[in-house]
């Protein structure tokens, strides 16, 4: 019998885990810059977050699917990231800092995916409520960003180790209180290189991994591009919570739009808004009415690919294969692809016209659109229902 879903415990989650988020992207640079870094030191740490989004995920994967359970697996994970980052204040010289960070990282990237396999363990055949209850990840972002941001602000930048660390024993906290669902075993889904030779799911991971790499300009560049065309500072942070809370109604009406549509065409109009988002973002930076629906068109580009990209996981990745499966959807897209963005979109900025970078950012999602065309198609991409393996071919 399907457990009770604890919405309030399963959203509680995500509120922390992104409140962490909310935190560390505005603030991290500005309290690494406070403390004396070099803009070029400054983009290792960064990096180095984000490089270890590529393997930390599996390896935690890997071992939750072995045990059979995840949520010790998640409370680990918290208590551990919360610890190391206590250690950050503690420590001045860069190659000490770098190795702090590296041990957060490992352990802060092993938390979500795991979860989001327990989320769907307890949604089951609601698969495509799974908006509903990561919309409050969104709220805590924001909340956190604007809210304890407003806070950093008036008291310094140094208490920002403090307050992650403290964000991220509540997120522990709240994990304890979730029960772990019994995972779902309609059949033994094989080896999981045999899921990842299907087309359809190898088509997946790229469109993906294309559409974060799409992403990558945007997390790395928006703010200084934006300010290099006139806008302040103030402007820019609400324009980032603008975007953020556009995802909140995309997450709400992902359901519906899911049994109506099917997620194959929705992940298409994704693919699709993100490279109209990206060449008007590189034409009429400008324009602030434009800037304000460039913001809004991320319901799109980012809010209705991630709720279409974890139920199209969750229904190709099966029984013990679940946790590994979110965490290759995690390490491919915002690891590989927002890492490779990134990176690229640094080497555009120093050589070419900024408005450059967003061409390519736009043309990675119409390289992902067609990657999607060609081969999102099969059982999986059904409207909505109970999840499907993917047939072999």
């Amino acid at each position: 019998m399907p457990a009770k879903l604890p919405y309030v415990r399963l959203s509680a989650f995500y509120a922390f885990y992104f409140s962490t988020l909310g935190l560390l992207l505005p603030f991290w640079s500005v309290y690494l810059d406070d403390i004396g870094y070099s803009a070029s030191r400054i983009g290792v740490l960064l990096g180095a977050m984000l490089g270890l989004k590529i393997i930390a995920p599996y390896v935690w994967g890997q071992l939750a699917d072995h045990l059979g359970h995840r949520l010790p697996v998640i409370r680990l994970a918290a208590v551990l990231a919360a610890a190391a980052f206590l250690v950050v204040p503690q420590v001045s010289s860069f190659w000490p800092l770098l190795l702090v960070i590296v041990v957060f990282a490992f352990f802060w990237n092993a938390a979500l995916p795991q979860f989001e396999a327990i989320t769907f363990n307890y949604l089951r055949d609601e698969a495509d409520r799974y908006g509903q209850i990561r919309l409050w990840g969104s709220v805590g972002f924001i909340i956190a960003s604007i809210g304890l941001g407003a806070w950093i602000e008036r008291v310094g930048v140094t208490v920002l180790p403090y307050v992650v660390a403290a964000v991220l024993g509540m997120l522990a906290l709240v994990a304890s209180t979730v029960r772990e669902p019994e995972a779902q075993t309609t059949h033994d889904p094989g080896p999981i290189l045999h899921t990842l030779r299907q087309p359809m799911v190898a088509g997946l991971l790229l469109a993906c991994a294309l559409m974060q790499m799409s992403h990558g300009p945007y997390y790395g560049f928006y703010s200084l591009y934006v300010k290099s065309h006139g806008h302040g500072e103030s402007l820019i942070g609400g324009l980032w919570a603008m975007g953020v809370a556009a995802e909140i109604l995309t997450f709400l009406l992902a359901p519906r739009w899911l049994r109506r549509y099917g997620p194959r065409r929705l992940m298409l109009v994704a693919l699709a808004v993100a490279a109209l988002r990206w060449s008007l973002l590189a034409f009429f930076a400008g324009s602030l009415p434009m800037l304000v629906l460039i913001q809004c068109l991320h319901m799109g580009s980012f809010g209705l690919y991630h709720a279409v990209g974890v139920f199209l996981i969750n229904r190709v990745f099966l029984g013990r294969q679940q946790g590994r499966g979110q965490a290759l959807y995690s390490a491919v897209s915002f690891g590989a692809g927002g890492a490779l963005g990134s990176l690229l979109g640094g080497v555009i900025w120093d050589h070419l016209p900024s408005e450059a970078l967003f061409l390519f950012a736009a043309g990675s999602a119409i390289a992902g659109w067609l990657v999607a065309w060609r081969y999102l198609r099969g059982p999986a991409l059904v409207r909505s229902g109970r999840p499907a393996a993917v047939v072999e071919t």
